[in-house]
């Protein structure tokens, strides 16, 4: 449906496609909300992302409508894509307001804004990825896949900039005692396999867990750090002296 200016859209699918494949559990749909001002575009985009089985479009609204919160409540997405413009709002504020409605949602930056000033800005506020418009719809179809996972995706000529960013102001965090004492033993093993860069499979893996009890510790991790994606927790880790050789497990064997 839609509002009377068309800036709020709501997509109904069937319940076959709500739920993926079913009980084999073959497809984990993703579910994806498109904030973006300009309706052509995110309907064109929407479109693409059609005809991708395992991502469903929930629907579209507008940054600056004030339905945005009960939209965002209302759609339970998985994913978020925020389209941002280099002159447009505060995406820092934009991307707080999306996460104070959903926190369980993953934001996903589109923009073609080159500089690190709004990515750093993004990243403290919790969004997990900054997509470049000049990418590629598989690109950024890879990029969504991947939020639910608790994978994150910054450009590399912007990442180090957003690491140095949020490592500085864990620095500062941390100043005021150790952070990682909140932390059990298991979590900091979690954290370790994080900072070394390896993925939630990796690490249950090695340390003889399940996939989601490690995304069980992940979230536990990311609550008592006081942050809003892995990139974060990583920062602050760093930031307590928290270090691993990229080689070694999360115990420290290679």
């Amino acid at each position: 449906m839609s509002d009377e200016r068309g800036s709020v859209v709501l997509l109904h699918l069937g319940e076959d496609r709500r739920r993926g494949r079913g009980h084999s559990g073959a497809v984990d749909v993703v579910r994806v909300l498109m904030v973006d001002d300009h309706l052509m575009l995110a309907e064109a985009l929407s479109a693409r992302l059609a005809g991708v089985p395992d991502l469903w479009v929930v629907g579209h609204c507008a940054t600056s409508d004030p339905k945005l919160p009960d939209v965002v409540r209302r759609s339970r997405p998985d994913v978020i894509t925020l389209d941002v413009e280099p002159a447009g709002a505060d995406t820092g504020r934009l991307v707080r307001r999306l996460r104070e409605a959903r926190p369980a949602a993953g934001i996903v930056v589109l923009t073609g804004v080159r500089g690190p000033r709004q990515a750093v800005d993004a990243a403290r506020e919790g969004a997990v990825a900054w997509v470049p418009k000049e990418h590629s719809i598989e690109a950024l179809t890879e990029v969504v896949r991947g939020v639910p996972r608790g994978h994150s995706w910054f450009p590399p000529d912007l990442l180090g900039e957003v690491l140095r960013e949020l490592r500085e102001d864990s620095a500062r965090a941390a100043a005021r005692n150790g952070p990682l004492d909140v932390l059990s033993d298991r979590e900091r093993d979690v954290l370790r396999g994080m900072v070394a860069g390896k993925r939630g499979a990796q690490i249950a893996q090695e340390l003889l867990i399940s996939t989601e009890t490690v995304r069980t510790h992940t979230r536990s991790i990311l609550a008592k750090l006081g942050v809003h994606s892995q990139l974060e927790a990583v920062s602050v880790a760093c930031a307590a002296g928290l270090r691993v050789d990229a080689d070694t497990g999360p115990d420290g064997e290679r």
